[in-house]
């Protein structure tokens, strides 16, 4: 059985787990994180980074973006999650890039606030990735139509995944996303209630 290394409290973790659900693909999650595990991860991605994929032949994958891009290629085939070529490609592309984006800059926020000692926390570090981070979200929402049930092409995609995992970190680093990003946020409740996200949701 496929193997996913992680924690489901990484939206990089989460979003393969929910990617994998959604494709129907059974797999085991090995729970190992990237700072309490470090030795561990390593055996799988010399990085020590979250997550990894280990593929039944024994091949392991890393990097959520490459990862999803096997499971789309294999299993995805006719329902992937992404268009296969053109504009609306490009279109889901683009957004994943932004949630993505805004997920690496929360979590430098995050590092530096939690693994410095206060002294030499810088602020204005902190607060120009918050902005970083608020200005994506803003972009996304800006997108929602509020009569559609999802982001673009009227049907689920990664633009879709990427940003409720996006919308959920923002929320733990106290950005008011019911606030600032309301259709996001609206989009984020929705998505919750599905089963693939259901079934990821952090223990």
């Amino acid at each position: 059985m496929i193997e996913l290394v992680g924690v489901n409290r990484s939206p990089y973790t989460r979003r393969v787990a929910i990617t994998l659900e959604l494709y129907g693909i059974p797999y085991r999650l090995q729970t190992l994180s990237g700072f309490g595990n470090r030795s561990e991860v390593r055996a799988a991605n010399p990085l020590g980074r979250i997550p990894a994929l280990i593929l039944d032949s024994g091949e392991t994958l890393v990097d959520s973006g490459a990862i999803i891009d096997h499971l789309d290629e294999v299993h995805g085939r006719e329902r992937a999650l992404v268009p296969p070529a053109g504009p609306e490609r490009r279109a889901v592309l683009r957004v994943v890039a932004l949630m993505m984006g805004a997920c690496d800059k929360a979590l430098a926020a995050a590092y530096e606030r939690n693994h410095h000692p206060p002294e030499k926390v810088h602020q204005p570090w902190i607060d120009d990735c918050l902005a970083q981070v608020r200005q994506a979200l803003r972009a996304v929402d800006a997108l929602l139509d509020p009569v559609s049930s999802y982001l673009l092409l009227g049907r689920l995609t990664h633009a879709d995944v990427a940003a409720f995992v996006a919308e959920r970190l923002a929320r733990g680093l106290k950005i008011d996303t019911d606030t600032e990003t309301p259709r996001l946020r609206a989009l984020a409740a929705r998505l919750a209630d599905q089963p693939a996200f259901r079934a990821t949701e952090p223990q």
